[in-house]
């Protein structure tokens, strides 16, 4: 079960953030997470996406102070890395390979060696940029740049709302003064700069924007992994009892389209409707992805991503999918109604990858 979350505030590339290397952004949330737990811990698993390779797992749980003792994993699913995780800790747990595991993803996409992107997939397959299968996903699935710039507006709205509420500020671990997401430092005028935004990827006939699209961010998410009963005999209060997942493959061209499959193939394993499931959790890469999953699944947009999501706070890759269940996390405490919720995410190559929890809260 996940018995506890934290992360850093999210800052765009180049921003708050740009001195912390991947590192220094983890280092203190598993300091956080495993305070009093050190000589307890399995494990520590990170995802990581950009970084300058070696285990940062490893690097991170020596920084925050763990014992020699505790091991690291470091996984590279791209976006889905933090998300991947969070799913191998609960696996192992479920195979009694251990009790403790703090998991989740960090990237400094500002601190990147890496001046192009890695490769998702051959050439002769089709390899586009993540903007462009952006664009490829919303001309297949025939959606429109006015429902990406409505739903755009209404996670931006929703984020807002959060933060202002301080809703944000119970996942936050402060980085010294830094406590304050970067993108709600000053509010902008969104309904105007959403309707004069100009397509980025394709300037002729293009509907992505950067107003409907996330950015690139600087940011580590994490979560205290348990089993249940370990977890009962330290006083955790049981919230989300993981229930399974499910990974699957479409054409790399479509990758914002990747969730939708996932999730089927979850729901169906699990004997669920997606109406059986209060809360989704889905990443914000462009607002096409969640315009997709809403229409191809029947998801309504108040299920999904009720507190906002990456379009406003930004998406640090390998610590975006960390992030979604951190957010299930904390909104499943506010709720009486939810029994099950998902936290979904697509990534280059064309991959979704999905996880059922049942709300225990």
């Amino acid at each position: 079960m996940i018995a506890d979350a934290k992360r850093t505030i999210f800052g765009k590339e180049n921003g708050l953030l740009k001195q912390f290397l991947p590192e220094d952004l983890a280092a203190p949330l598993i300091s956080c997470l495993g305070r009093k737990l050190e000589d307890q811990i399995d494990e520590v698993i990170l995802g990581n996406a950009t970084g300058r390779g070696g285990n940062l797992a490893r690097l991170s749980a020596l920084q925050a102070g763990l014992p020699l003792s505790v091991p690291g994993m470091t996984i590279d699913r791209q976006c889905g890395s933090g998300l991947e995780a969070v799913r191998s800790a609960c696996n192992l747990i479920k195979a009694d390979a251990g009790n403790i595991y703090i998991a989740g993803g960090s990237e400094s996409s500002s601190r990147s060696p890496f001046s192009e992107r890695a490769r998702f997939s051959p050439d002769t397959v089709g390899d586009p940029d993540m903007g462009m299968a952006a664009e490829y996903t919303a001309a297949r699935y025939a959606i429109p740049r006015s429902m990406q710039d409505e739903y755009a507006l209404l996670s931006y709205h929703r984020s807002w709302s959060a933060h202002t509420e301080g809703l944000y500020r119970e996942e936050i671990v402060p980085l010294g003064e830094l406590e304050t997401d970067e993108a709600f430092l000053k509010r902008r005028p969104m309904e105007a700069i959403i309707s004069r935004a100009k397509p980025v990827f394709d300037t002729s006939s293009g509907t992505v924007t950067a107003a409907n699209s996330s950015g690139i961010s600087d940011g580590a998410a994490a979560l205290l992994v348990m089993e249940e009963k370990k977890a009962a005999s330290l006083g955790y209060k049981p919230v989300l009892r993981f229930i399974g997942s499910a990974v699957s493959g479409i054409h790399p061209n479509y990758p914002s389209a990747a969730p939708v499959e996932a999730i089927r193939k979850l729901l169906a394993a699990n004997a669920l409707t997606t109406d059986d499931i209060g809360l989704y959790e889905i990443n914000e890469a462009f607002a096409v992805k969640i315009c997709v999953c809403s229409q191809e699944l029947g998801i309504p947009y108040s299920k999904i991503n009720v507190r906002g999501g990456a379009l406003a706070l930004g998406h640090p890759y390998g610590a975006s999918g960390a992030a979604l269940v951190t957010r299930l996390f904390y909104e499943a405490q506010r709720r009486t109604s939810c029994q099950y919720a998902v936290a979904a995410i697509g990534s280059g190559g064309g991959i979704g990858l999905a996880l059922l929890f049942e709300v225990l809260a």
